[in-house]
């Protein structure tokens, strides 16, 4: 995901009501979230769909790999050779 460029990228959530339609178009272009603010402070964030996609897909291998981590310290890992023989064996049935 691209990071927000604070100068373009945070909009008050009046002027956000008043100009929505230009607003999805600059997230779609741009592939950079905007920041919404409510009162002065931040309070929204719109991101393009396939960025988000992006972030969860990310979010999701960076849970898969701390879960491996934890198993490993755990020691329930396996060698290589072992884990190289399961997938060759998988493969040719």
């Amino acid at each position: 995901m691209h990071r927000i460029q604070l100068d373009k990228d945070i909009k008050p959530l009046s002027e956000f009501r008043s100009k929505v339609s230009s607003f999805m178009d600059q997230v779609h272009k741009t592939k950079r979230p905007l920041l919404i603010t409510q009162k002065g402070k931040s309070s929204a964030v719109l991101l393009d769909v396939s960025e988000y996609e992006l972030l969860l897909e990310k979010l999701e291998l960076l849970e898969d790999i701390q879960i491996s981590k934890s198993q490993l310290e755990k020691g329930k890992g396996i060698s290589h050779n072992q884990a190289r023989n399961d997938i060759l064996i998988r493969i040719n049935k």
